[in-house]
Parts: structure tokens; sequence; C-alpha cells
């Protein structure tokens, strides 16, 4: 096991926490409680993003299943998500710990003051010893600013956490070579070095009570590895799975964990914004030698290797950067694009120096 005390983020979804016929299926969030608990009193840190709220508040409403319509998912939600509180609140106080709701959209993320804003009271709640609990706030989330399904959001929340381990829990004891309904035959893959196309292609549909399945969680675990972050995908049985997860003897899937070695570090805060939130507002097409410089050299991107300006960006807004007709990268434009145009030269002219992306506000493509 890692020696020292460990930052996780564990995402439970839907089928892990609701009754088939609605509303919150005690048995199981007592499970929960319990595993999370237990890595609580072994002095792991542990922020909780819980799906469930739809599911556990359809029923109230008296459909049968989990409706389809926006307006019908929202007040679902609206019911759910009290309920899954109250229940989390007095179960983790059987235990002695405290808990907090935070409910997040896609803005929040793209927003890069509410961003850092997120950050500071995530770590704030860590530090005082509080259990974060989130989930999408899916009473006021419209399609264009979802997450898609809590397991990206779990992914980059442990982004933003920076934390050692990101732990998805499912319905099913990882990732299989073939359906196992289907095939007897079908063999567990317990670890896995990163997630190609042809992994994802062994991944199923959604499940029933949640709108992920086992791929979306193979994209939030390759999303969670481009931050430098390790993931676990599994299933719940035991309170002291959670722990055995840590020692590498969890019942799932992992993806580029050694249990004997630290993470490598994570992509600082300010990067991950770069790379998977900010909006675009343009993009540069650079030459093979900037290209090379940029992301073999580790250096700035200077003006010198700029070739061609596209969109209607601003001083200091972040940019995509091509080269060869593929998208490379992505900064924080310290020119204006009517300044970039300005400054081409046409061929055989002398070209101006200067740094377009500092090297401290570029981050490679994820």
């Amino acid at each position: 096991m890692k020696k020292g005390k460990m930052r996780l983020v564990v995402k439970v979804g839907s089928s892990s926490l609701a009754a088939t016929e609605g509303g919150v299926d005690r048995n199981k969030m007592t499970l929960l409680v319990s595993a999370v608990s237990a890595l609580r009193e072994a002095g792991h840190q542990v922020v909780l993003v819980s799906s469930g709220a739809v599911a556990s508040g359809y029923q109230s409403l008296g459909y049968q299943q989990r409706p389809r319509t926006l307006a019908a998912k929202q007040a679902a939600a609206a019911i759910g998500q009290s309920l899954l509180m109250q229940t989390y609140t007095q179960m983790f106080a059987a235990h002695r710990f405290s808990v907090a709701q935070i409910l997040l959209t896609r803005s929040d993320f793209s927003h890069r003051e509410r961003y850092q804003h997120a950050f500071q009271t995530l770590s704030l709640l860590l530090d005082k010893n509080i259990l974060p609990i989130i989930n999408e706030n899916d009473t006021v989330s419209v399609a264009e600013l979802t997450f898609g399904d809590n397991d990206m959001l779990g992914a980059l929340v442990a982004g933003l956490v920076h934390a050692d381990l990101y732990l998805i829990l499912t319905d099913t004891d990882g990732l299989y070579d073939k359906d196992p309904r289907c095939n007897p035959d079908a063999k567990r893959i317990s670890w896995l070095s990163e997630v190609t196309e042809e992994v994802e292609a062994l991944a199923g549909g959604a499940s029933q009570l949640g709108t992920g399945g086992m791929r979306s969680k193979l994209i939030a675990a390759r999303t969670a590895q481009g931050l430098g972050i390790p993931s676990f995908i599994g299933k719940l049985n035991q309170p002291s799975d959670l722990l055995e997860v840590l020692h590498g003897g969890g019942n799932g899937t992992y993806v580029s964990y050694s249990p004997e070695a630290p993470a490598a570090s994570g992509l600082p805060t300010r990067k991950q914004w770069i790379a998977l939130h900010s909006p675009i507002r343009g993009s540069i097409t650079i030459d093979s030698g900037a290209a090379e410089a940029v992301l073999k050299k580790r250096s700035s991107l200077l003006l010198a290797g700029v070739r061609d300006v596209a969109g209607d960006f601003e001083q200091n807004e972040v940019i995509e950067v091509y080269c060869d007709g593929s998208l490379i990268g992505r900064g924080v434009s310290r020119f204006a694009a009517e300044e970039l145009l300005d400054y081409l030269s046409p061929a055989g002219s002398p070209r101006r120096s200067g740094t377009v992306i500092h090297r401290d506000q570029w981050t490679e493509t994820i």
C-alpha cells in the first residue's frame, strides 16, 4: 500500500444507490457509507460524487420508471436530492462524520473564478475534516451545460482536488474481454495501462437507472489519466472493499494505478482549466519548428512560428493551436487576433519576435 494518507474521489452511480422500483435503497446506501467511513477512519480524505437524485425522486411524482422529459427529470432531481442528502447526513452522523452538499453545473467549471472558488471551498472542507458530497445540479442544468454523466463529473472533480485515485463504483466488477452476461468464459481485465479505442469497444451501453455505462466510465478514467490521476472501476460488496482497492486487491479494473508507487504529479489547477474547461475564442496555426519547440523542448510559443489566425479573440483569452491540421494544445494568448494578423509577415520578410503563449499558460491536448 502507498505510504501516507491519500486524497480520494469516490463516484457512485444510480444503480448502486437507488431501489429498482424507485426511491433510495437504504441497504445499498448503508454499505456505501460504511465503506467511505472506513476510508475516513484510516485517515484518508474523501470526496463523494453521488448520482441518484433523479432515480430517487421520480416515484414521488407518480412515475413508474425514470422519466424522459427534461422538466420531469429536473422535478424528480429536486425531490430526490433532498432525500439523498437527508439519508447521507443521518448515516454519516452515525459514524461521527459531517457532510456538505455541493451542486455543480458545467458553467461552474468554464468560468475561471467560479472554478477557483470551487477548488478553494473543497480544499477548506477537506482540511476541516468535512466530507463533501457532490452532484450535478440537475434541477437547473440544460443539455449544453451538463457533464454528460457523473462519471465525467467525478473525473473533473478528481482533477480539481488533485486526487491520488479516482474510484468509480458501479454494479459490475470491472471490465471484461466480452459480455459476461452472455459469455460464461468472459475474463475480467484487472489492469489497464491506458484506455484505448480498442478498450472502449469492449464496453456496453447505459444502465437502466442511470445515464452512464462502462463506456462512460472508461472515458472518464481516460480523462482522469490525462490529468495525472489513476482510476479504479469496480463493485462494492463489503465495507472493507474500498480499503482493499488501495492495496491493489479491488474487485474491478485498475487504470494506470500502482499500490506501491505514488501517482505522478497531476496537472496544475490553472492548466486543467485551460485544457478542459475554458471557453475557446479562436485558434492559430503554427509551423512544425514551433510545434517541436513547444511539444518536445517545452518552450513557450513564439510569434515567429505563427502561420495563420482564426477567430476574433482578445488578449488573455484561450485559443487552440494547430499544426498540419492537428490540434496540439491550448493556451492563453498574449495577443489579440487582430494584432497577430498584423504581425504575420509575407514570405521572405523579417518576422517580429515575442511570446504568443507562455509555457506556464500552455497545455497539450488531453
